[in-house]
């Protein structure tokens, strides 16, 4: 009986811990996305540009998946428009991998 609760354990450990690296965006390929990000989006996104300035650890983790669930760029929805769902998907799990409360928060360079 201890054994079944040890493997129990052990598998609800190891759900936790995938399960939180998934939020974001399923699917999702930080590499594309960090590649779609420099592409895409920092054109826009940098020091004395036409957004404000935006590096995954100006938002938590939350905030990045609230970003794209809900605003989808609210101030230019032709941005995202413009990009496919799979797209959108690997630049959400990039910013989400690396937003401020994340294990490796990054600027992007």
């Amino acid at each position: 009986m201890m054994k079944l609760f040890t493997q129990l354990g052990v598998v609800i450990a190891v759900i936790l811990t995938l399960g939180a690296s998934a939020i974001a965006a399923d699917g999702g390929n930080p590499k594309k996305g960090k590649h779609l990000y420099k592409k895409q989006c920092k054109a826009c996104h940098s020091v004395n540009s036409e957004g404000p300035e935006l590096t995954p650890m100006a938002k938590t983790m939350g905030q990045w998946d609230r970003f794209f669930e809900r605003d989808q760029h609210k101030s230019k929805p032709e941005v995202f428009k413009a990009l496919s769902e799979q797209e959108l998907k690997d630049i959400q799990q990039f910013l989400y991998d690396h937003a401020a409360d994340s294990e490796q928060p990054q600027t992007c360079g």
